[in-house]
């Protein structure tokens, strides 16, 4: 990677986890004393929650079309004012209403500033060759939730869960705005980039589009029920509390590896071929746990957590590689549109099959990982990039 790209990288990657952590990672550690203050029960903050990606679903194509025409600099910078807004609104928050209010606005700025924008971003400065990029910002962010938790926690213990959220605001304001006003300008794209499938003469269809919204739609579905009751279902599975801590906390690492692992071996494949092993690696390790139990809750969370790291890289990847950059920030809103409104519902669904079933929910997140990696098959894989996918330039 050249040093400007590198630059890029590590600039967007950095306001990528400021981002996450500030939002995604917040409501973990500050909806009990949220919750406490604010005269409202802890499923009303989730509830709230759960608001602002329903808002982030309904934005991201909007924003992902100022980016097509803009490049991502603007709408980012714009973003992270949102983030500092929605924040400080937070930290006032005096009730309900208060606390709703100030999540939609989170919500507006989370549908034009995490992965989707970064990805657009990257493919509108560097088109084809944006996915080395990609993997590099979420080999950063992967780390959102490391650092945005015990920060979190560390702001709430020292000054309260409104200064946690004033402390939040003024980052977005003297960190993740000049990052992203960092990134450079982009220019238009080259017509040579603009149809992936010139090569062969043949569009992808639109069955691929639909496949592709059910992959990210599941995948997130899975994602997000681990990340909210991965505790819970080890205890059901018979693991010690000390087991489940341990357990548990192998997730990140093994989302970091995989990414490593994308970012070099995979790398040489096509994104479609990485996607449908890491979409095989949930539904394995669930099957193990629901039949196995507590001994197999260790290679459980590191193939839940190798293939979440590789599928996250591919939300961004695949719809390059198959349809190319041209309006590639519009569509990869709509794509990820489906997805957003299961992220929303996860944690509630889950949660209440979780403890109907126990442990038998694995046979439901084994099912629908599996329709993934089917969906995934019956994608194919353009005949022009049947050579090694590799992005570097020259």
């Amino acid at each position: 990677m050249a040093a400007s790209r590198l630059r890029v990288v590590g600039s967007l990657g950095t306001a990528q986890t400021l981002a996450w952590a500030s939002t995604y990672y917040l409501p973990a550690m500050l909806a009990r004393p949220m919750a406490a203050e604010l005269g409202v029960s802890e499923p009303t903050v989730f509830a709230a929650f759960s608001a602002a990606l329903v808002v982030s679903a309904i934005v991201g194509p909007h924003s992902g079309r100022r980016i097509d025409h803009w490049g991502g600099r603007p709408v980012l910078m714009v973003t992270s004012l949102l983030f500092a807004v929605g924040l400080a609104l937070l930290a006032l928050a005096d009730g309900p209403v208060g606390l709703f209010a100030a999540w939609l606005v989170l919500g507006v700025a989370m549908g034009g500033g995490l992965y989707e924008a970064a990805f657009a971003s990257l493919v509108r400065l560097y088109g084809h060759d944006a996915r080395s990029a990609i993997t590099g910002i979420t080999l950063i962010a992967g780390f959102a939730s490391t650092v945005g938790w015990p920060l979190t926690a560390a702001l709430e213990h020292t000054f309260g869960w409104r200064g946690a959220c004033w402390a939040w605001a003024g980052l977005h304001l003297l960190v993740g705005l000049p990052l992203n006003a960092w990134l450079p300008k982009a220019a238009a794209l080259a017509v040579s980039t603009q149809a992936p499938a010139a090569a062969n003469g043949e569009a992808p269809p639109m069955r691929t589009a639909a496949l592709l919204a059910w992959v990210f739609a599941v995948t997130w579905f899975i994602s997000t029920a681990m990340a909210a009751h991965l505790p819970r279902l080890l205890d059901a599975a018979g693991a010690t509390p000390a087991a489940v801590i341990l357990i548990s906390a192998l997730v990140g690492p093994a989302q970091v590896a995989g990414r490593l692992l994308e970012f070099g071996f995979l790398r040489r494949l096509h994104p479609l071929q990485s996607a449908r092993a890491a979409a095989l690696m949930h539904p394995l390790g669930a099957a193990l746990l629901a039949v196995i139990g507590a001994p197999a809750a260790m290679v459980f969370a590191l193939l839940h957590g190798a293939g979440n790291g590789v599928l996250t890289i591919a939300k961004g990847t695949l719809p390059l590689a198959l349809f190319g950059p041209l309006g590639y920030g519009q569509r990869q809103g709509l794509l990820v549109l489906p997805a957003r409104l299961a992220q929303a519902l996860a944690p509630w669904l889950f949660g209440l099959l979780l403890a109907d079933f126990g442990t038998g929910v694995l046979w439901l997140s084994t099912g629908l990982g599996l329709s993934a990696l089917a969906a995934l098959l019956f994608i194919h894989v353009p005949a022009r990039t049947t050579q090694p996918f590799m992005e570097d330039p020259p």
